[in-house]
């Protein structure tokens, strides 16, 4: 220790002697040294002297000394004045060497500020010239596509019109020739081109039906139905499908008056080619009006095919109009839990023999069949044989000794069974409805009937016993009652047809079985888990909802069933406009202090020049044509892009389909600096659009705007300008390097961030708030993980939904969890296809909520896209909160924000039947988030 402390010593010395400021002050320690031993030496002989005068003078008085002493202070004064001025000069030095080292001090400083500065400017110049790079690269590859011709031109389907063609008349065509008519041998396809819209015209549409003998119901609310449809044409000479509308109708009319009718109409030419032909039935009673009338070649609309025969492909069954004319019918259903009622299955009927109506159509005798036997089809009738072979009787007694079996099959199921059913075979008296013979009645009134399959987990059904029936009004109430009320179809009778077939999967709401299986029914039933029974409601009431709730739905869904038969796409769903509200529009430079949190050396990905996403890529593919009819959302109309589309497997592109796609580092793949340079995964090359929600604040929006500036994959801002007044034009918008759309919107409401407007044209959008305050680094991210998850919410703050035990219900909650169930769409990433369902689809009731408390808009988004999906939303990043200084507006500070939050959760789960959030329990991170790498290799996101 004692070496190494003299060794310090030296080298301080030794410094201290090499420097010229050290030097200097060695000197200055000599000067004040040697001089302190002068003025030493001086005063002590002066005092001595001084002393030894005194003693003299007092003795003897000596001239010469007194002279001497005289001279000696003259010195020493002179002396001590010369050192005084030699310290002043040293401390002038002093001060001057102290000046120039505080001088070179800040002139070293302001050389290090520029040096960092200049390596600032070298790194961005260094990310520029990677930037400018990359964006060379894509545009070489998009120069190469489109050279090569891969870029397909896309787009909604044109709107062509055919010329006026006179459906050429069939002269003395007969009925039977066309009772097996398919659309290939009975429909004229020329006049309904791919690229038409679908016209339809309707006899008496523009009358209001006032010459027509309908009910005053049917008469209404078709009307309404076909009046606001957009397939609906005046002109007939322009038109693809003729419409009539035949039933229900007041009193009855003879085949002949409606036969007159049908050859009445204008074009019906005879044979009635691209005609059809409608019989809706209000009540539950089955009225054939075509039994005995020569309707050729038009397609026959009905519940019930009693008489006349149904050709497969061609006639269409519809359910009868028991609900309202239009309007939302949630209110009108129960909720979809418990799922397993009271009453494991529950019937109710009558079933009404035959017998008397075979004898009395052998003997011609009407009257005494009555008017429903008159109507209905004998056995007989059906296997084209003489009344009295002795092989019609004895299927006749098999198939009601078939039903004699199935009772008795019930009953033993009641007695014997562990769980609760509900069997009622005979109606009160005077109680039971119409119904043909060979059918079970319905017994009882409407209410008490929805009061016993409120209370039934499943519904039992039994078809006509006349297999050649497939469809009776009875039946199809029985159906559209069951659906209604919860409780989950099983059909006895698989020849049964069942509504809209050719469109709806009924196996995801029905359970359908030959009735021979009766015996194994009560199995079946308990084998089902409550996952599958859930499945089974939520598909059964959507199908109520949406194809049999109202009579707008049953009419919009017949002609969608015909238009799907030719082919033809649905009519593109409506854009919002979103006029600028920014006139003259002038960006100005901003110069805002950079963002201590922004990393400035990091290459997120190429900023290209804006371009759309590609629209309408399946306008003619089956699964675009029929799936959504199976699916929760529109069916009725064709979308420019949908999150469910198919992607290709990873080495087509690399075998003549890469076009637009993008892979990392050519498909080699890599680490960070690779990732950087290619969007990847599994969907071509696309940008996104930022939807920014504002309300006065200004200052707080154009930094928001303004941080935008460079954002690699961003093809537009639109601000939804919700202030009650227009902007400023003194506002001064940012140059951020893509369109900024400024939208005033008429009414301050939280729904307009959700509006599909026509100026966002990519799939992605990013909703954000403009106090969301969001790195460039976090919004990459947040696309990158969208574009694998497409159909999902993805965004930075979760929620979640939390069960009150203790008073039952739901709560709104975002503290800290492990478990959430919503992302807020403050800052999330969606699917523009969520925005349509949200604006036309969604129930209205939820957006007057909405507007109602100023609140809730991003849980009813959550709630759509969790039913939509059966998904929960994704959570990237750390963040949970966002940080807004100097925000003059917070709705989430007002106390009342989390009870309203509390009541729109409740109030959305009355409206969809069941909760249709999910929980998870991860968020996403980059791939080598927190992974040890080799120092020449990058990480995807520095802090992501």
């Amino acid at each position: 220790m004692d070496g190494g402390h003299s060794t310090k010593k030296r080298g301080f010395c030794f410094m201290l002697v090499r420097s010229r400021i050290g030097q200097l002050i060695l000197g200055l320690l000599a000067i004040f040294v040697l001089s302190t031993f002068i003025s030493h030496y001086y005063i002590s002989n002066f005092g001595a002297d001084g002393e030894l005068g005194y003693r003299s003078r007092s003795t003897k008085n000596h001239p010469e000394d007194a002279d001497l002493d005289r001279v000696q202070c003259h010195e020493l004064k002179g002396q001590i004045t010369e050192l005084r001025r030699i310290r002043g000069s040293v401390n002038n030095e002093l001060r001057e060497l102290e000046s120039k080292r505080l001088s070179l001090q800040t002139e070293i400083t302001k050389v290090k500020t520029h040096l960092e500065a200049l390596r600032i400017e070298q790194e961005n110049i260094e990310k520029n010239i990677k930037q400018l790079t990359l964006n060379l690269d894509q545009l070489k590859v998009e120069v190469d596509e489109f050279s090569n011709g891969d870029q397909q031109i896309l787009k909604a389907p044109l709107r062509f019109i055919p010329s006026s063609i006179r459906i050429k008349a069939k002269s003395g065509t007969e009925n039977d020739q066309f009772h097996i008519c398919l659309m290939f041998t009975c429909f004229d396809f020329s006049r309904c081109s791919l690229l038409s819209p679908f016209l339809v015209y309707v006899y008496g549409l523009n009358s209001h039906f006032t010459d027509s003998n309908l009910n005053d119901f049917i008469k209404s609310s078709v009307y309404q139905a076909f009046d606001g449809n957009a397939h609906i044409t005046s002109s007939p000479e322009t038109a693809c499908v003729y419409v009539a509308i035949f039933g229900e109708i007041f009193s009855e009319e003879s085949p002949e008056t409606i036969q007159n009718k049908i050859n009445s109409l204008r074009y019906w030419n005879g044979d009635g080619l691209n005609h059809v032909l409608i019989n809706l039935a209000r009540s539950r009673s089955n009225v054939d009006l075509f039994h005995g009338v020569k309707t050729g070649r038009a397609i026959i609309v009905q519940s019930s095919f009693v008489e006349t025969g149904f050709r497969r492909q061609f006639d269409i069954v519809v359910p009868p109009l028991l609900g309202n004319s239009d309007g939302e019918v949630w209110a009108e259903l129960p909720p979809l839990n418990p799922i397993r009622r009271n009453y494991l299955l529950s019937f109710s009927g009558q079933f009404k023999d035959n017998a008397n109506s075979i004898a009395a159509v052998h003997n011609n005798d009407i009257k005494k069949a009555g008017p429903q036997n008159y109507q209905s089809r004998t056995l007989q009738a059906a296997l084209h044989v003489p009344i009295l072979n002795s092989s019609v009787k004895h299927v006749q007694n098999e198939l009601e000794d078939l039903e004699s079996s199935i009772v008795q099959q019930l009953k033993l199921f009641e007695s014997e069974g562990t769980e609760k059913l509900s069997f009622n075979f005979m109606c009160e008296s005077g109680h039971e409805t119409v119904g043909i013979n060979g059918e079970w009645l319905l017994c009882g009134n409407e209410n008490d009937r929805a009061n016993i399959l409120k209370q039934s987990t499943f519904s039992l059904i039994i078809a006509p016993a006349n297999y050649t029936i497939i469809s009776t009004t009875v039946f199809q109430a029985r159906l559209y009652e069951s659906l209604k009320s919860g409780a989950i179809p099983v059909i006895l009778g698989d020849y049964a047809e069942l509504p809209f077939s050719e469109l709806l999967d009924w196996s995801k709401a029905v359970i359908i079985l030959p009735k021979q299986r009766v015996t194994e029914l009560y199995y079946l039933l308990r084998t089902l888990s409550n996952v599958d029974m859930m499945e089974f409601k939520r598909n059964g009431r959507r199908f109520w909802e949406t194809y049999f709730g109202t009579s707008k739905s049953v009419v919009t869904t017949m002609l969608a069933v015909v238009r799907t038969r030719l082919n033809i796409p649905a009519p593109p769903v409506r854009e919002e406009p979103s006029p600028t509200a920014v006139s003259n529009f002038i960006p100005v430079p901003q110069n805002l202090a950079p963002d201590p949190d922004e990393v400035t050396d990091e290459v997120l990905g190429p900023v290209e020049p804006p371009f759309p996403s590609q629209t309408f890529k399946q306008n003619y593919t089956v699964w675009t044509l029929r799936d959504p009819f199976n699916m929760p959302g529109d069916p009725f109309h064709l979308f420019p892009f949908l999150p469910f589309e198919k992607f290709l497997p990873s080495d087509s592109k690399f075998f003549g389909a890469g076009s637009g796609y993008r892979p990392i580092n050519k498909g080699e793949g890599g680490s960070g600096k690779e990732f950087s340079e290619s969007i990847g995964g599994n969907h071509p090359r696309e940008q996104f659009t930022i939807v920014m929600l504002t309300y006065e604040r200004s200052d707080v929006l154009i930094k928001a705007v303004t941080r935008l500036k460079g954002l690699p994959h961003l093809n537009k801002v639109i601000v939804v300008w919700n202030n009650p007044t227009v902007p400023s034009e003194n506002l001064g918008w940012p140059e951020i390097g893509v369109p900024v759309v400024v939208v005033k919107m008429a009414k301050n409401s939280l729904n307009n961030r959700f509006l599909p407007f026509e100026d966002i044209q990519t799939e992605a959008v990013l909703s954000i708030d403009d106090d969301s305050h969001l790195r460039h680094d976090e919004i990459v991210f947040g696309f990158r993980v969208w574009r694998e998850e497409r159909d999902r919410i993805v965004g930075f703050p979760g929620r979640y939904h939390a069960w009150d035990p203790r008073h039952g219900g739901w709560h709104y909650n975002s503290n800290y969890t492990c478990e959430m169930s919503m992302v807020i769409t403050g800052a999330a990433f969606f699917h523009k296809y969520y925005s349509y369902l949200y604006s036309y689809t969604m129930a209205a009731a939820i957006r007057e909520k909405v507007d109602e408390y100023m609140n809730c808009e991003d849980i009813a988004m959550n709630f759509l896209v969790s039913h939509i999906t059966r998904k929960p939303p994704v959570k990237v990043t750390s963040r949970w909160t966002f940080r807004c200084p100097g925000c003059p507006q917070q709705l989430a500070l007002d106390e009342s924000h989390f009870s309203e939050r509390h009541k729109c959760i409740n109030y959305f789960v009355e409206i969809y039947g069941y909760m249709p959030l999910l929980y998870t329990q991860y968020r996403a991170d980059s791939i080598l988030f927190k992974t040890r790498i080799s120092h020449d290799k990058q990480k995807c996101f520095k802090f992501i």
